[in-house]
């Protein structure tokens, strides 16, 4: 517990993310170069970058067509999605990925180079979760600086500069297991650049090689980093985030069992999947459709089907919030808009005993659905759904939904640096407004749901547009 309140009380100041110790016990000349520093700084980051997963993905989640927020307990506009510079919660998202990107950048300059015993895992860790920063920084906003008090910049300045970040901790990482996941991030950077010969490349790589592989963020209930999402999802008994009926089947993701401060399930912050949906999504792009089926399928097949699944007693998930018709029974049938034909086996009967949920990963897609398409847009939509899925309560749908947060208000009075318009966010105009993208009707005599809007089928309608489908550019 020692360590733990060392770490803790190292935190970064929130206004200035300078590098200030809090705790007026432990200076900074009487931490840096002890032993063990470099272990309880990293220790550190990895706390922060708990906290910064529960501002990020929690929102992200409000934004998209995921989950709608049926409580008051967090932002009531998201959903709208009304995304303006002066809501506190985009600052409180920027200020906390600005926390972890300068406790990376710490680490590495001051902490490790003083510290003897420092380990060369250690210093890798530490790249990797800096170039992480950097990762949110651009998928999430429109523009962000990249160290305090300096101009914001493009999403590709940040994915470049976590690219070059991972490069070195790979070079420097001895533990195959953790490289292996650097790879995944730098992955991550390419397909979000529009690189498709690399990102094709290092797809296929793992794919070979690491089929099953998932990089975990750890929370700890019992000092201070519960993990939100699954408070907001499941362990309060408040029904605060309720998923659009479609994607009820993937809800709970993280659940917990006896004490819920000693049972906080980890968040995926990468894991393979992603190499199976780049690699097909790039395939799609070159127009090799049968590539493209045949890896999707390898991903239902060899990846999805292989995660765990745990059983879980669901019977406080009754969203009774401000909406309160959503479906609980088993025998509901959902149509993904007013066109398509009506699914069963989509919604989890909550209150006839235990409910099977997806821990890691979950699909409603088929082998059949996917023999069935015919045509670039058919896969690609099929692609979509299972990229949605796959990634449910991770926070990533917001993203490739092409919407992107502005500049905080905090960060354009203090910083003069701001361009005025990185202070808009990026709503493209084939989102709808109006809490939309989460509206459905529900005929419960005839346990029927039909959603407003199947965004999938929006996204392919607008696949030429920025920021979406970067690997068919």
């Amino acid at each position: 517990m020692k360590k733990l309140f060392i770490y803790s009380a190292l935190s970064l100041s929130l206004a200035s993310c300078s590098m200030d110790v809090v705790n007026p016990n432990i200076t900074e000349n009487s931490f840096v170069g002890t032993s063990q520093s470099s272990e309880i700084w990293l220790a550190g980051m990895k706390k922060q970058l708990a906290n910064t997963l529960n501002q990020a993905v929690v929102f992200a989640e409000i934004v998209s067509d995921n989950y709608y927020n049926n409580s008051s307990l967090t932002n009531k506009v998201f959903d709208g999605p009304v995304l303006l510079y002066s809501d506190v919660d985009i600052d409180n998202t920027q200020r906390a990925i600005a926390r972890l990107r300068e406790m990376g950048t710490y680490g590495i300059e001051r902490i490790v180079p003083a510290d003897k015993g420092a380990t060369a895992t250690a210093k890798a860790e530490m790249l990797f979760i800096k170039a992480y920063a950097h990762i949110l920084s651009g998928e999430l906003f429109v523009a962000l600086p990249m160290a305090a008090n300096t101009e914001a910049v493009s999403p590709a300045v940040h994915f470049n500069e976590a690219i070059k970040l991972i490069n070195e901790a790979i070079t420097t990482q001895t533990d195959a297991t953790l490289k292996n996941g650097y790879q995944l991030a730098l992955l991550r950077c390419y397909y979000n650049l529009g690189n498709r010969t690399e990102a094709l490349r290092i797809a296929n790589s793992i794919i070979q090689s690491s089929s099953l592989m998932v990089r975990n963020a750890v929370f700890d209930g019992l000092n201070g980093a519960s993990n939100l999402q699954q408070s907001y999802t499941f362990s309060n008994s408040t029904n605060v985030l309720a998923p659009l009926p479609r994607l009820d089947f993937l809800d709970p993701k993280y659940y917990h069992v006896g004490n819920v401060n000693t049972d906080q399930k980890p968040l995926a912050i990468l894991k393979s999947e992603e190499a199976f949906l780049v690699a097909a999504e790039a395939y799609l792009g070159n127009n090799q459709l049968e590539q493209a089926r045949t890896t999707l399928k390898a991903l239902i097949n060899d990846v999805i089907a292989k995660r765990p699944t745990a059983m879980v007693d669901a019977k406080l998930q009754l969203r009774k919030g401000i909406r309160a018709d959503y479906p609980v029974a088993s025998a509901t049938r959902v149509q993904a808009d007013a066109q398509s034909a009506a699914q069963s086996k989509l919604v989890l009967g909550r209150l006839e005993g235990n409910v099977k949920v997806n821990t890691v990963s979950g699909t409603s897609v088929t082998i059949a659905e996917l023999d069935k398409a015919e045509t670039v847009d058919q896969l690609l939509y099929l692609l979509s759904l299972i990229r949605q899925q796959v990634f449910m309560s991770e926070g990533r749908r917001m993203t490739d939904l092409g919407i992107r947060f502005p500049v905080s208000q905090i960060e354009k009075l203090n910083n003069k640096k701001i361009d005025d318009a990185f202070t808009k966010a990026v709503l493209p105009a084939y989102i709808p407004t109006g809490i939309a993208m989460d509206d459905f009707t529900y005929d419960k005599a005839n346990n029927l749901v039909v959603i407003k809007h199947d965004m999938n089928k929006v996204l392919v309608a607008n696949k030429t547009a920025p920021n979406v489908f970067p690997m068919l550019k």
